[in-house]
C-alpha cells in the first residue's frame, strides 16, 4: 500500500508555509507590538473628538440594497473583530518596508477619512432597534453614534487588511483555504458593518474604494510578485 502522495507531499509543503509565517511573526516583533498598540489607541480619542466636534451631520439616505440587510446583532462579534484583523498584516509583514507600507496606508486612509468628517460630516439614519440597556450592543450605540459615517474607516481598514494579507499569504505559498478565510473574514467584518447598523452602502462603498485604492498603491514591486517560501532547513 502507498500513502505517500496524499501524506508524503502535503507535509513539507504545510511546513515550509507554515515556517514563512513563524518567520514573519517574529521578524520586527517588539517594533510590531509596540506600533500597533500606539496607533490603536492613539486613533480613537481623535476619532472622537471630531464625532463630538464636527458640525451638523448630513443623514445619508437609505438604498434599496440597506432595507434588504436585516438587523443582525449576533454579527457583533464579527463587527469588532476587526481590531484583530488590522493586526494581521502588521504581524506578518516580513521586513520594515512592509511593516512601513501598511502603516502609512492606515495613516493616509485614517487622515484622509477624518478631513471627510470633519469638513463633510455625515450621519447614518436613526434606526429603531432593540440594543438592551447593559449589552454589548447598547454599549457600542452608547460610544460610537451614527456620526463619521462616509467613509467607513470599519470598511477601508478591513479591505486594505483583506489585500496586504492576499499578498502575504501568497507569498508564503499558504494554502487556498487559508487565503479563503481571509476574504471571507474580511467579507464578514463589511457586511456586519451594514447588519448591525452602523454604516449604511454608501459609506460602505465609500470605504470600500479607499481600502482598494491603498491596497494598490502600497503593492510593492519585484519581489511581490513570486511565492517566496522559507528555505528548508
Amino acid at each position: 500500500m502507498t500513502f505517500s502522495s496524499s501524506g508524503g507531499s502535503s507535509s513539507p509543503s504545510s511546513a515550509r508555509w507554515l515556517r514563512a509565517l513563524w518567520l514573519r511573526c517574529t521578524t520586527l516583533f517588539p517594533l510590531k507590538l509596540i506600533g500597533n498598540t500606539v496607533a490603536t489607541l492613539g486613533f480613537f480619542p481623535l476619532y472622537f473628538w471630531i464625532m463630538k466636534n464636527a458640525g451638523q451631520a448630513w443623514v445619508l439616505p437609505l438604498t434599496a440594497f440597506d432595507r434588504l440587510i436585516a438587523f443582525w446583532p449576533l454579527l457583533l462579534p464579527v463587527y469588532l473583530s476587526l481590531w484583530g484583523y488590522i493586526a494581521l498584516p502588521v504581524l506578518l509583514a516580513k521586513d520594515k518596508r512592509e511593516l512601513l507600507g501598511f502603516s502609512f496606508g492606515c495613516a493616509a486612509m485614517t487622515g484622509i477619512a477624518l478631513l471627510v468628517f470633519w469638513f463633510m460630516p455625515t450621519a447614518i439614519p436613526n434606526f429603531v432597534i432593540d440594543a438592551t440597556p447593559g449589552s454589548s450592543l447598547h454599549f457600542l450605540k452608547t460610544v460610537d453614534s451614527a456620526g463619521n459615517a462616509f467613509p467607513s474607516l470599519h470598511v477601508s481598514f478591513s479591505v486594505f487588511a483583506c489585500v496586504v494579507l492576499a499578498r502575504q499569504l501568497r507569498e508564503v505559498g499558504a494554502p487556498v483555504w487559508l487565503r479563503a478565510v481571509n476574504v471571507a473574514w474580511a467579507v464578514g467584518i463589511v457586511y456586519s458593518t451594514m447588519a448591525v447598523r452602523q454604516h449604511v452602502l454608501i459609506d460602505v462603498l465609500g470605504g470600500f474604494a479607499l481600502g482598494v485604492v491603498f491596497g494598490v498603491a502600497t503593492r510593492q514591486r519585484g519581489a511581490a510578485d513570486a511565492p517566496v517560501h522559507a528555505r528548508p532547513a
